[in-house]
């Protein structure tokens, strides 16, 4: 089964004692604006899961802006939505499905399985006619046990010391100027990590803003070999999670995420950084 579940596979399971749904609503630069949205009208059942008080642990000096969240804490705060070890969890967003698969990528990471992105998310499901409520619920507890995949991540170190080698590929999730050095309107420095080929995460939609299927994913990606470790990463580890969900869809066995990512390479003065094209 796909990670990504369609509106009407959603409405099917909706409700059911095994299923939990996470609202994951969340605007760069606009910290309240996916919590207030969730009170304003949200899936029935969904719990909301802010990405930078539940999704991800406080800025330091290093780690970038979006460091992966405390294992324990998050795990409690899943727990207490619901989430336990045979529980299906559907997590949505308005912003293209960028937010929803940070959330994926982190329950994969914490050794749950049974995780998918809703196709479309709220505003489509919302046009569709599908039921909508103001009502926040108040879930049965449950104990969410982790199973920390350290192998899905890597941190600075491993990306420089990874440099040049023939058996890695480096992807960068952000937009092609940003990637380029053309602009860079939120970190400190602009360009990309040396060696790294650019894909724009929001490729992976199709005109109407929908996920494209795994057969346009693999010619999304068809330039790229997939017997090699691709490491993945954005500016600050949010966006390159969709990118991985992608590159999953595709087929590609060895994907990492760079959790750090740009934001975090640029807090070290001596990383090498590189503009133009690769």
């Amino acid at each position: 089964m796909s990670s990504v579940v369609s509106m009407e596979w959603v409405k099917e399971n909706l409700g059911k004692a095994d299923v939990a749904v996470a609202d994951c609503r969340f605007a760069l630069g606009h910290g309240e604006s996916g919590r207030q949205a969730y009170r304003e009208g949200h899936l029935p059942g969904a719990v909301y899961f802010h990405l930078e008080e539940d999704l991800s642990a406080p800025i330091g000096e290093h780690g970038g802006r979006h460091p992966l969240p405390d294992t324990g804490e998050l795990s409690r705060k899943l727990g207490e939505a619901g989430i336990g070890p045979g529980t299906t969890v559907i997590a949505y967003d308005d912003q293209g499905g960028a937010m929803a698969s940070r959330f994926w990528w982190l329950l994969r990471y914490l050794g749950h399985e049974q995780v998918y992105l809703m196709d479309g998310g709220y505003s489509a499901w919302k046009a569709e006619g599908y039921p909508v409520t103001q009502e926040v619920p108040q879930p049965e507890g449950r104990a969410f046990i982790p199973h920390v995949h350290n192998e899905m991540v890597v941190g600075v170190e491993e990306v420089k010391a990874g440099l040049g080698r023939p058996d890695r590929v480096l992807i960068d999730s952000r937009e092609a100027r940003r990637y380029q050095g053309l602009e860079e309107a939120i970190d400190p420095v602009a360009g990309h990590i040396p060696g790294a080929v650019n894909r724009f995460w929001k490729d992976a939609l199709d005109e109407n803003g929908r996920w494209k299927d795994a057969e346009a994913m693999k010619e999304r990606f068809r330039d790229l070999p997939s017997d090699k470790e691709i490491v993945v990463y954005c500016g600050s580890g949010v966006t390159a999670c969709p990118n991985i969900l992608a590159l999953q869809q595709a087929g590609f066995p060895k994907v990492k995420l760079y959790a750090g990512s740009w934001s975090d390479w640029v807090s070290y003065p001596d990383n090498p950084v590189a503009t133009g094209e690769e």
